[in-house]
């Protein structure tokens, strides 16, 4: 069995079957990690939601931000964006059984010695920490009243981790953390404005993957969300959101040997647009 980690495909589904051609993917045989975010934006949500159901056996999902939004606009507690592509899936027969799959997947994985999760830890947390505060939001999600933590789960207060954080606040935290991140404060102080390259980043801020003292720092992890920031790869960092959406590359990483797969994507977007 081989194992892949893919970047955000935010519906791009003609690039993703692209992709699984180039790996020579095997549904039978293969494993498939799939980094978050992977409708919304792009033309085919429906399509590649319907695909990720029809295949989740061979999958490990974690919920990115656009996963998380379009589960919450089909509940009612917001709105779609005027960049949005949800309307297909939310007309669909299908849709609750869809996202009720989604909802249920994890918001953080670990395993093989990697951690999975959409956008960032913060660094107050080690990997123990952070997978015991993933759970918490997990069973919100899975809850008999995940209905009332959609309710509140939008907004960017608190934006720095305190172990005394209860309530929604709390569970809100660790959501923006994982799903949101890119820079923040070496105390964990979260900025979610800023979304351009690495030497743009505001004074005082640091991408969450260089905060000094990172207590995750020693765990190799795989994180997607941060298009403008590219492909990045080090012994603890693999970044594998490449812009697919915005007309660059849909990226794969093989996790035994960390070789790197691409497919070019189609869209000719502007990401600071949006």
């Amino acid at each position: 069995m081989t194992t892949y980690a893919i970047g955000d495909i935010q519906g791009c589904f003609q690039a993703f079957q692209q992709l699984l051609q180039a790996i020579n993917f095997d549904a039978n045989q293969d494993k498939l990690w799939l980094v978050g975010d992977l409708i919304n934006r792009g033309p085919d949500s429906l399509e590649m939601l319907r695909w990720a159901y029809r295949n989740q056996s061979s999958l490990v999902v974690v919920l990115g931000n656009h996963d998380l939004h379009a589960i919450t606009v089909a509940e009612g507690f917001a709105r779609q964006h005027r960049s949005d592509t949800l309307q297909v899936l939310l007309n669909a027969p299908d849709r609750t059984e869809l996202l009720t799959w989604l909802r249920y997947q994890p918001i953080i994985h670990a395993e093989h010695g990697y951690v999975m999760v959409h956008a960032g830890l913060l660094p107050q947390w080690s990997v123990k920490k952070a997978l015991a505060l993933g759970a918490e939001v997990e069973t919100a999600l899975r809850s008999t009243d995940y209905r009332d933590f959609l309710a509140h789960m939008y907004g960017n207060q608190p934006n720095v981790w305190d172990k005394n954080l209860q309530g929604f606040d709390r569970l809100r935290v660790i959501t923006n953390a994982m799903t949101r991140l890119r820079v923040c404060t070496e105390n964990g102080e979260m900025d979610f404005k800023f979304k351009g390259e690495l030497p743009q980043i505001p004074p005082g801020y640091f991408p969450w993957f260089d905060v000094p003292n990172r207590k995750s720092a020693n765990t190799p992890i795989i994180c997607g969300h941060w298009s403008a920031m590219s492909l990045q790869q080090s012994k603890y960092l693999q970044a594998l959101d490449t812009g697919c959406l915005w007309g660059g590359q849909l990226t794969a990483l093989r996790l035994d040997d960390r070789r790197v797969y691409q497919v070019q994507c189609g869209q000719q977007l502007d990401p600071l647009k949006f």
